[in-house]
Protein backbone atom coordinates (compact mmCIF):
# COMPACT_ATOMS: atom_id res chain seq x y z
CA UNK A 1 0.00 0.00 0.00
CA UNK A 2 2.91 2.36 0.80
CA UNK A 3 4.27 1.88 -2.80
CA UNK A 4 1.02 3.14 -4.41
CA UNK A 5 1.52 6.19 -6.63
CA UNK A 6 -1.42 8.46 -7.47
CA UNK A 7 -2.05 9.54 -11.11
CA UNK A 8 -1.05 13.13 -10.27
CA UNK A 9 2.30 11.99 -8.77
CA UNK A 10 2.93 9.75 -11.78
CA UNK A 11 2.35 12.60 -14.21
CA UNK A 12 4.57 14.95 -12.20
CA UNK A 13 7.35 12.40 -12.09
CA UNK A 14 7.10 11.79 -15.83
CA UNK A 15 7.14 15.54 -16.58
CA UNK A 16 10.26 15.97 -14.45
CA UNK A 17 12.04 13.21 -16.30
CA UNK A 18 11.04 14.70 -19.68
CA UNK A 19 12.29 18.16 -18.67
CA UNK A 20 15.60 16.69 -17.56
CA UNK A 21 16.07 14.82 -20.85
CA UNK A 22 15.08 17.93 -22.84
CA UNK A 23 17.69 20.07 -21.01
CA UNK A 24 20.41 17.53 -21.85
CA UNK A 25 19.36 17.58 -25.52
CA UNK A 26 19.51 21.40 -25.65
CA UNK A 27 23.00 21.37 -24.14
CA UNK A 28 24.25 18.81 -26.69
CA UNK A 29 22.65 20.77 -29.54
CA UNK A 30 24.36 24.00 -28.45
CA UNK A 31 27.74 22.27 -28.27
CA UNK A 32 27.28 20.85 -31.76
CA UNK A 33 26.38 24.25 -33.22
CA UNK A 34 29.49 25.85 -31.70
CA UNK A 35 31.90 23.27 -33.14
CA UNK A 36 34.03 24.49 -36.04
CA UNK A 37 32.60 28.03 -36.30
CA UNK A 38 35.59 29.97 -34.82
CA UNK A 39 37.82 29.84 -37.91
CA UNK A 40 35.15 30.69 -40.48
CA UNK A 41 34.84 34.04 -42.26
CA UNK A 42 31.79 36.23 -41.68
CA UNK A 43 30.52 35.66 -45.26
CA UNK A 44 30.51 31.88 -44.68
CA UNK A 45 28.92 31.92 -41.24
CA UNK A 46 25.38 31.14 -42.38
CA UNK A 47 26.52 28.39 -44.71
CA UNK A 48 28.76 26.85 -42.07
CA UNK A 49 25.95 26.91 -39.50
CA UNK A 50 23.65 25.16 -41.91
CA UNK A 51 26.28 22.55 -42.70
CA UNK A 52 26.92 21.96 -39.00
CA UNK A 53 23.20 21.64 -38.38
CA UNK A 54 22.88 19.12 -41.21
CA UNK A 55 25.75 17.08 -39.81
CA UNK A 56 24.27 17.21 -36.32
CA UNK A 57 20.85 16.12 -37.52
CA UNK A 58 22.40 13.35 -39.61
CA UNK A 59 24.38 12.08 -36.65
CA UNK A 60 21.33 12.27 -34.41
CA UNK A 61 19.26 10.40 -36.99
CA UNK A 62 21.87 7.63 -37.22
CA UNK A 63 22.01 7.34 -33.44
CA UNK A 64 18.22 7.02 -33.23
CA UNK A 65 18.31 4.37 -35.96
CA UNK A 66 20.79 2.31 -33.94
CA UNK A 67 19.00 2.71 -30.61
CA UNK A 68 16.16 0.54 -29.43
CA UNK A 69 13.09 2.23 -27.91
CA UNK A 70 13.58 2.78 -24.20
CA UNK A 71 10.99 3.46 -21.57
CA UNK A 72 11.18 6.95 -20.11
CA UNK A 73 10.18 5.67 -16.72
CA UNK A 74 10.59 2.26 -15.14
CA UNK A 75 7.94 2.85 -12.51
CA UNK A 76 5.11 0.36 -13.24
CA UNK A 77 2.47 2.62 -11.69
CA UNK A 78 3.51 5.50 -13.94
CA UNK A 79 3.42 3.25 -16.99
CA UNK A 80 0.00 1.91 -15.97
CA UNK A 81 -1.48 5.40 -15.67
CA UNK A 82 0.05 6.45 -18.98
CA UNK A 83 -1.35 3.33 -20.65
CA UNK A 84 -4.83 4.02 -19.24
CA UNK A 85 -4.70 7.61 -20.44
CA UNK A 86 -3.58 6.63 -23.94
CA UNK A 87 -6.23 3.92 -24.13
CA UNK A 88 -8.90 6.43 -23.10
CA UNK A 89 -7.74 8.82 -25.83
CA UNK A 90 -7.80 6.03 -28.40
CA UNK A 91 -11.27 5.02 -27.20
CA UNK A 92 -12.58 8.59 -27.53
CA UNK A 93 -11.06 8.94 -31.00
CA UNK A 94 -12.56 5.64 -32.12
CA UNK A 95 -15.98 6.59 -30.75
CA UNK A 96 -15.81 9.89 -32.66
CA UNK A 97 -14.81 8.07 -35.84
CA UNK A 98 -17.61 5.55 -35.32
CA UNK A 99 -20.18 8.32 -34.87
CA UNK A 100 -18.98 10.08 -38.02
CA UNK A 101 -19.09 6.85 -40.04
CA UNK A 102 -22.58 6.06 -38.77
CA UNK A 103 -23.86 9.51 -39.76
CA UNK A 104 -22.25 9.17 -43.18
CA UNK A 105 -23.75 5.70 -43.65
CA UNK A 106 -27.18 7.03 -42.68
CA UNK A 107 -26.91 9.83 -45.21
CA UNK A 108 -25.75 7.39 -47.89
CA UNK A 109 -28.72 5.13 -47.13
CA UNK A 110 -31.12 8.07 -47.50
CA UNK A 111 -29.48 9.07 -50.80
CA UNK A 112 -29.69 5.47 -52.00
CA UNK A 113 -33.42 5.31 -51.17
CA UNK A 114 -34.06 8.55 -53.06
CA UNK A 115 -32.08 7.33 -56.06
CA UNK A 116 -33.95 4.01 -56.06
CA UNK A 117 -37.31 5.81 -55.87
CA UNK A 118 -36.32 8.13 -58.74
CA UNK A 119 -35.15 5.12 -60.76
CA UNK A 120 -38.47 3.33 -60.20
CA UNK A 121 -40.42 6.44 -61.26
CA UNK A 122 -38.33 6.78 -64.40
CA UNK A 123 -38.92 3.11 -65.22
CA UNK A 124 -42.69 3.60 -64.78
CA UNK A 125 -42.65 6.64 -67.07
CA UNK A 126 -40.60 4.73 -69.64
CA UNK A 127 -43.01 1.78 -69.51
CA UNK A 128 -45.99 4.13 -69.96
CA UNK A 129 -44.39 5.91 -72.92
CA UNK A 130 -43.42 2.59 -74.47
CA UNK A 131 -47.00 1.35 -74.15
CA UNK A 132 -48.37 4.53 -75.74
CA UNK A 133 -45.88 4.22 -78.59
CA UNK A 134 -46.82 0.62 -79.22
CA UNK A 135 -50.55 1.43 -79.22
CA UNK A 136 -49.99 4.32 -81.64
CA UNK A 137 -47.94 2.15 -83.96
CA UNK A 138 -50.66 -0.51 -83.96
CA UNK A 139 -53.32 2.08 -84.77
CA UNK A 140 -51.22 3.54 -87.57
CA UNK A 141 -50.61 0.11 -89.05
CA UNK A 142 -54.30 -0.76 -88.92
CA UNK A 143 -55.41 2.48 -90.64
CA UNK A 144 -55.29 2.45 -94.45
CA UNK A 145 -53.18 5.02 -96.27
CA UNK A 146 -56.25 6.71 -97.74
CA UNK A 147 -57.62 7.27 -94.27
CA UNK A 148 -54.37 8.87 -93.15
CA UNK A 149 -54.31 11.14 -96.18
CA UNK A 150 -57.93 12.13 -95.64
CA UNK A 151 -57.26 12.90 -92.00
CA UNK A 152 -54.22 15.03 -92.87
CA UNK A 153 -56.22 16.86 -95.54
CA UNK A 154 -59.07 17.50 -93.11
CA UNK A 155 -56.66 18.85 -90.50
CA UNK A 156 -55.11 21.14 -93.12
CA UNK A 157 -58.55 22.42 -94.13
CA UNK A 158 -59.41 23.11 -90.49
CA UNK A 159 -56.20 25.08 -90.04
CA UNK A 160 -56.88 27.11 -93.18
CA UNK A 161 -60.43 27.84 -91.99
CA UNK A 162 -59.12 29.00 -88.63
CA UNK A 163 -56.59 31.24 -90.37
CA UNK A 164 -59.29 32.78 -92.57
CA UNK A 165 -61.49 33.44 -89.54
CA UNK A 166 -58.57 34.98 -87.68
CA UNK A 167 -57.76 37.14 -90.73
CA UNK A 168 -61.38 38.37 -90.89
CA UNK A 169 -61.31 39.21 -87.17
CA UNK A 170 -58.08 41.18 -87.60
CA UNK A 171 -59.44 43.07 -90.61
CA UNK A 172 -62.68 43.91 -88.79
CA UNK A 173 -60.74 45.14 -85.75
CA UNK A 174 -58.43 47.18 -88.00
CA UNK A 175 -61.42 48.70 -89.83
CA UNK A 176 -63.14 49.72 -86.61
CA UNK A 177 -59.91 51.26 -85.29
CA UNK A 178 -59.24 53.22 -88.49
CA UNK A 179 -62.85 54.36 -88.82
CA UNK A 180 -62.79 55.69 -85.27
CA UNK A 181 -59.38 57.39 -85.28
CA UNK A 182 -58.87 58.25 -88.99
CA UNK A 183 -62.31 59.13 -90.43
CA UNK A 184 -62.95 60.69 -93.83
CA UNK A 185 -63.50 64.46 -94.05
CA UNK A 186 -67.03 65.68 -93.37
CA UNK A 187 -69.22 65.46 -96.47
CA UNK A 188 -70.95 68.81 -95.73
CA UNK A 189 -67.74 70.77 -96.16
CA UNK A 190 -66.77 69.03 -99.38
CA UNK A 191 -70.29 69.62 -100.79
CA UNK A 192 -70.13 73.39 -100.09
CA UNK A 193 -66.69 73.63 -101.57
CA UNK A 194 -67.61 71.82 -104.80
CA UNK A 195 -71.21 73.10 -105.18
CA UNK A 196 -70.43 74.99 -108.43
CA UNK A 197 -68.24 72.25 -109.84
CA UNK A 198 -68.78 68.69 -110.97
CA UNK A 199 -69.43 66.13 -108.21
CA UNK A 200 -66.17 65.04 -106.58
CA UNK A 201 -64.96 61.44 -106.71
CA UNK A 202 -66.03 59.40 -103.69
CA UNK A 203 -63.07 59.07 -101.38
CA UNK A 204 -61.96 55.68 -100.05
CA UNK A 205 -61.48 55.06 -96.37
CA UNK A 206 -58.04 54.34 -94.97
CA UNK A 207 -59.11 50.76 -94.34
CA UNK A 208 -60.08 50.32 -98.00
CA UNK A 209 -56.75 51.74 -99.17
CA UNK A 210 -54.86 49.32 -96.91
CA UNK A 211 -56.92 46.37 -98.16
CA UNK A 212 -56.09 47.31 -101.78
CA UNK A 213 -52.37 47.56 -100.94
CA UNK A 214 -52.38 44.25 -99.05
CA UNK A 215 -54.27 42.37 -101.79
CA UNK A 216 -51.93 43.76 -104.46
CA UNK A 217 -48.82 42.75 -102.49
CA UNK A 218 -50.10 39.22 -101.83
CA UNK A 219 -51.58 38.56 -105.29
CA UNK A 220 -48.73 39.99 -107.38
CA UNK A 221 -45.65 40.28 -105.16
CA UNK A 222 -43.48 40.89 -108.26
CA UNK A 223 -45.59 44.00 -109.09
CA UNK A 224 -47.04 45.34 -105.81
CA UNK A 225 -47.48 48.99 -106.87
CA UNK A 226 -50.93 50.62 -106.94
CA UNK A 227 -51.76 53.72 -109.00
CA UNK A 228 -52.87 56.69 -106.88
CA UNK A 229 -56.06 58.28 -108.25
CA UNK A 230 -58.47 60.95 -106.99
CA UNK A 231 -60.23 58.50 -104.66
CA UNK A 232 -57.08 58.39 -102.50
CA UNK A 233 -57.39 61.21 -99.98
CA UNK A 234 -53.97 63.02 -99.90
CA UNK A 235 -53.74 63.15 -96.06
CA UNK A 236 -54.10 59.35 -95.99
CA UNK A 237 -51.31 58.98 -98.53
CA UNK A 238 -49.08 61.34 -96.53
CA UNK A 239 -49.82 59.38 -93.34
CA UNK A 240 -48.89 56.04 -94.89
CA UNK A 241 -45.69 57.39 -96.43
CA UNK A 242 -44.54 59.32 -93.38
CA UNK A 243 -44.83 56.39 -90.97
CA UNK A 244 -43.19 53.88 -93.35
CA UNK A 245 -46.35 51.85 -93.99
CA UNK A 246 -46.15 52.48 -97.74
CA UNK A 247 -43.42 53.66 -100.15
CA UNK A 248 -43.61 55.44 -103.51
CA UNK A 249 -42.30 54.03 -106.74
CA UNK A 250 -38.69 55.22 -107.21
CA UNK A 251 -39.46 56.42 -110.77
CA UNK A 252 -43.22 57.10 -110.75
CA UNK A 253 -44.47 59.17 -107.77
CA UNK A 254 -48.10 58.46 -108.75
CA UNK A 255 -47.69 54.83 -107.68
CA UNK A 256 -47.02 53.34 -104.27
CA UNK A 257 -46.90 49.95 -102.61
CA UNK A 258 -47.22 48.48 -99.12
CA UNK A 259 -43.98 47.98 -97.23
CA UNK A 260 -43.13 44.22 -97.23
CA UNK A 261 -43.22 43.66 -93.46
CA UNK A 262 -43.49 39.88 -93.92
CA UNK A 263 -40.12 39.61 -95.67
Amino acid sequence: INNYVSPEDAKEELLNECESIWKHMEEYQSKLLLLGTEAMLESDVKLSLLMVRVKALTAEYQQWQKRNPELISTNPDVLLELGKEELQKVKNDLEMVLSTVQLKNKKLEEDLKREQQWHEEQEQILDTLTGIEEETNIEVQQLPKTSLAARAFQELQNKMLKLRMYKEELLDALGEFLEEHFPLPERGRSAKKNSSEEPAVELMTLNEILEILIDKLMSTPHEPYVTIDDSFWPPYIELLLRYGIAVRHPEDPSRMRLEAFHM
